[in-house]
């Protein structure tokens, strides 16, 4: 097989990929649209504001007459950009991607929801009508880098490949997802990763400057590998150290991986985009299931410090935690479950991601659950 046999593999994987995403709510992008030193998708984020929330446009307008879109990017970005290691308190939790996708940002006597994620009850129709207003869009071999010159942009091959992203997703305008595939019939998913760790570096190493997309907590919040047969993932760039996850399903026989599926015109990995990256799917992990965790930590000579991870829930977490609070909706209360973790699998986030939404799990305009009570041994 030739290279070329390979690279149009690969392009058919990503086109049938896109395809698949469109029919199922996703808007498809250009990499023109986006900005690149501010790692926003512009046309997006100041789309869905004036979309849903024109009497907070019109005060911001009056703010700033002569401009008022190009005056609200820089703000959103300077929001995001403030998501730095040294961040306590409530700068944790309300500046970065996920902070500002689930808080906000206020300017002057203005303040902007970023997202409208789905309510938990049905009760309020102008919240339902803002949530199907959310702009979700895939942008295809995305030019991220701020740092890419006209001459790096002409090169081909290998070499051109490093300053573009297979695929990048958006929500309003801020990046939540990245994906580098890979076609089994000519690299394994394993190249995929590789590229991640080799040449997705979250620091330029000419300028020395971040990367706005690629910078932990202020770009994108998980990026995945991908090919036909495996999905792997982190949250995390840091070149040769970044640490992939295994996002599969198993296989029937308890194995590794994800089966072979019966339908040749299927993939076995089409669970990603399919299930796990469906807009709803999607915007509910953003709502309910991301999180940083934060783990005080000790080194050899006694020192403390502080370890953060952006934690996305791997497959079987997700999996679990939504059958879960699917039967809860429609069986109620008063029922046994048995789920079983491998050790280190995450049980104990599987288990606080179940409480937490099951003590705010509506079943129409009834609560289901007065309280939820966690007993462990």
């Amino acid at each position: 097989m030739s290279i070329s046999d390979g690279v149009t593999r690969e392009l058919i994987f990503q086109n049938e990929m896109i395809e698949q995403m469109v029919a199922s709510g996703w808007q498809l992008g250009t990499p023109e649209g986006y900005n690149r030193e501010l790692a926003i998708y512009s046309e997006d984020l100041i789309g869905f504001i004036k979309d849903t929330q024109d009497a907070e446009w019109q005060k911001h307008c009056k703010n700033y007459p002569s401009d008022p879109e190009a005056k609200l990017l820089p703000r959103v970005a300077s929001q995001l950009d403030k998501a730095d290691p040294n961040a306590t308190g409530t700068q944790l939790r309300t500046f970065g991607t996920l902070g500002v996708l689930r808080h906000g940002i206020k300017d002057r006597n203005a303040k902007f929801q970023l997202c409208q994620f789905k309510p938990e009850h049905d009760l309020n129709p102008d919240t339902l009508t803002r949530y199907k207003q959310n702009r979700l869009r895939i942008v295809p071999e995305l030019v991220y880098s701020p740092y890419a010159t006209d001459a790096h942009l002409a090169e081909t091959g290998t070499q051109a490949k490093k300053w573009r992203i297979d695929l990048v997703l958006f929500v309003n305008g801020l990046p939540v997802v990245t994906l580098e595939l890979k076609s089994e019939f000519k690299q394994s998913v394993q190249n995929a990763i590789t590229q991640y760790k080799k040449t997705r570096p979250p620091i330029d190493p000419a300028t020395k400057k971040p990367e706005p997309l690629l910078t932990f907590k202020r770009g994108a919040l998980v990026h995945f590998a991908v090919s036909q047969y495996e999905v792997y993932m982190t949250t995390r760039l840091a070149g040769t150290d970044t640490f992939f996850l295994p996002f599969n399903k198993g296989t029937k026989d308890g194995g590794s991986g994800n089966d072979v599926p019966e339908d040749v015109n299927s993939y076995a990995t089409s669970y990603l985009w399919l299930e796990v990256l469906h807009p709803d799917a999607l915007l509910n992990i953003l709502a309910r299931f991301m999180h940083l965790e934060i783990v005080e930590k000790e080194d050899f000579e006694g020192r403390k410090f502080k370890k953060e991870t952006m934690i996305f829930p791997r497959y079987h977490q997700w999996d679990v935690v939504g059958k879960l609070v699917e039967a809860g909706k429609v069986e109620g209360p008063g029922n046994k479950y048995l789920i079983q973790h491998s050790a280190g699998s995450g049980k104990s986030n599987s288990i606080a991601w179940t409480a937490h939404q099951l003590s705010s799990l509506f079943a129409g305009a009834k609560k289901v659950f007065d309280s939820v009570i966690i007993v462990t041994g």
